[in-house]
């Protein structure tokens, strides 16, 4: 590693730049960061402390609704968003994953029609995580990624997937560049760095840069994006447009605003996503006074139950309506190799969810693993002879304020459940404070979202005096046993560090007592991560100030 001092005034590293990525945090790419940061980091501030006014209000028992002051939008025929860019017309099959170079390589030649390269919710962003994924995308946009080690070689295809990048989400920071003091937001980092280096060169090889946005959880965030997305474009010179942005519906705020995140990114947008997961954890988080939404096991919380489906057949109907893709969940099956038995249930139920989405009129779909690929591929190819589905128009869907935040989930919570859910946690996220943000659990990858379920689900039964279907009280105590238990065989698992384990133990055991549960374990453990918190003249850095 090397220590620049060639920055503007009021830009500050906290750790030293990796010698590789000199030219992804080069003076001019680093000016255009402060750019973005001087003119959107104030707003930003606003709208994060506005999810807090909402919260505020669902804890005092305001239900969540739809936005009469935008009624306008959702009732007016008169408006569409872009036209599909590039590359973006059919998206059968998207795979997803962290940006390391075997990774990007691996899924860029795996046959799915795109490939998201994740810097959130699969990656734990450790300083050389976030810089030398940004090398391994400038790489593998100039067909220059190639490499060979134990003696296997790995090269992209003639024609690989399409790429779409994930930046962090508006919530997080990027600690380890100040700006005037301030840390610049995950997003703008994530997002400037890409846009900077590589959107002409994409434009130029008859692509562009194309994005998920995740974790919004209002409009006015959309159009935080729309804004940003416009200021980046012409400052550099490209063509408006160029961009394109799929929103993942994944919060139950937004959930009621679907038409109108595409409203503010109608000249940007390409549709929205059924981030899953991460939905089933908001809906828990967000409605968290509310006793009669404590959840069952979450193996219970399937696509099928009223919330879930009322959720569905909304974003299918509100992308078609807008002509986008409605993009379909993940499925996280891996195979399961010494049980071929076990592999075929798996692979069942991959081929259930992938017909289940692709008969509601779902336009795409994701995967974790390239195994997935062909059966993704098989189903729709046989169901969508199109491109897409937006012919599809479900003008049959009509979803209730009250439908969306229906709680009732059939189930019981069991013991595995309980135990499920603390493996869980303290597995990803040990691995997660060890720099891996992708982790295999019970021929699942799993990334942050299920850690959350988790955690906020074991929070919700002590918060609510639940029982397992055996009569046991669900107590910080009885939970601080098996907290015990799993905690040990977790620290006895290949690449897991027995001190990350007990940091993740403490962590969770503190959670399940408190009043409320934070917002997001991966802003709780930022601080165990390489620089973060090193702030000031820290003796590791020397960049101008």
């Amino acid at each position: 590693m090397s220590i620049s001092t060639s920055f503007s005034k009021g830009i500050h590293f906290t750790v030293p730049i990796p010698s590789e990525a000199q030219h992804i945090l080069s003076k001019e790419a680093v000016d255009f960061l402060a750019i973005l940061h001087r003119t959107f980091e104030s707003r930003r501030q606003e709208l994060l402390e506005n999810r807090k006014k909402v919260q505020d209000e669902l804890d005092q028992g305001k239900p969540l609704s739809f936005l009469n002051e935008t009624k306008h939008i959702r009732e007016s025929p008169g408006w569409a968003c872009a036209p599909p860019a590039p590359g973006l017309e059919d998206r059968r099959v998207e795979i997803t994953g962290p940006t390391d170079r075997k990774m990007v390589i691996n899924a860029l030649n795996s046959g799915a029609k795109t490939f998201m390269a994740d810097f959130e919710d699969s990656n734990s962003p450790t300083w050389s995580n976030m810089v030398l994924g940004q090398v391994n995308l400038y790489d593998a946009i100039r067909r220059q990624i190639d490499f060979e080690t134990g003696g296997k070689q790995y090269k992209l295809v003639e024609k690989p997937a399409v790429l779409l990048v994930r930046p962090r989400g508006w919530h997080l920071p990027e600690p380890r560049l100040l700006i005037d003091g301030k840390p610049i937001s995950g997003s703008l980092f994530d997002f400037g760095l890409y846009f900077f280096h590589n959107a002409a060169e994409l434009i130029k090889r008859g692509s562009g840069p194309y994005f998920y946005l995740p974790k919004m959880e209002h409009h006015l965030e959309a159009r935080l994006w729309n804004d940003v997305f416009s200021l980046a474009t012409s400052h550099l010179g490209l063509p408006q447009g160029t961009i394109r942005g799929t929103v993942l519906i994944e919060t139950l705020p937004a959930a009621f605003q679907m038409e109108e995140i595409l409203y503010e990114l109608r000249e940007h947008s390409s549709g929205l996503n059924c981030g899953r997961w991460d939905y089933i954890f908001s809906f828990i988080k967000k409605q968290r006074a509310r006793k009669d939404c404590v959840f069952p096991d979450r193996t219970d919380v399937t696509m099928t139950v009223p919330f879930m489906d009322a959720y569905v057949r909304l974003l299918i109907q509100t992308c078609h309506k807008r002509k986008v893709a409605a993009m379909g969940g993940m499925s996280a099956q891996i195979p399961i190799k010494n049980d071929a038995d076990a592999n075929e249930r798996a692979m069942a139920k991959v081929r259930a969810d992938k017909q289940r989405e692709v008969k509601a009129g779902h336009d795409g779909t994701w995967v974790a693993h390239p195994a997935l690929i062909k059966i993704a591929t098989d189903i729709f190819d046989e169901h969508m002879k199109g491109p897409n589905q937006y012919h599809i128009r479900r003008e049959d869907v009509t979803v209730t304020d009250k439908q969306l935040a229906d709680p009732s989930v059939p189930g019981k919570i069991t013991e595995k459940g309980v135990r499920d859910n603390v493996s869980a946690a303290l597995s990803y996220c040990a691995a997660w404070i060890s720099g891996n943000g992708c982790v295999p659990i019970n021929y699942l990858m799993e990334d942050a979202a299920t850690a959350e379920i988790a955690r906020v689900q074991l929070w919700q039964w002590v918060k609510y005096g639940s029982k397992t279907d055996s009569g046991v009280a669900i107590t910080p105590s009885y939970l601080q046993t098996i907290f015990s238990e799993e905690a040990s065989k977790v620290s006895k698992l290949p690449g897991i560090d027995p001190s990350h384990v007990k940091i993740a133990s403490e962590y969770m055991a503190s959670q399940v007592k408190a009043q409320w549960p934070s917002d997001f374990l991966t802003s709780d453990l930022l601080g165990h991560l390489e620089g973060v918190g090193v702030v000031g003249g820290g003796s590791t850095s020397k960049s101008n100030l």
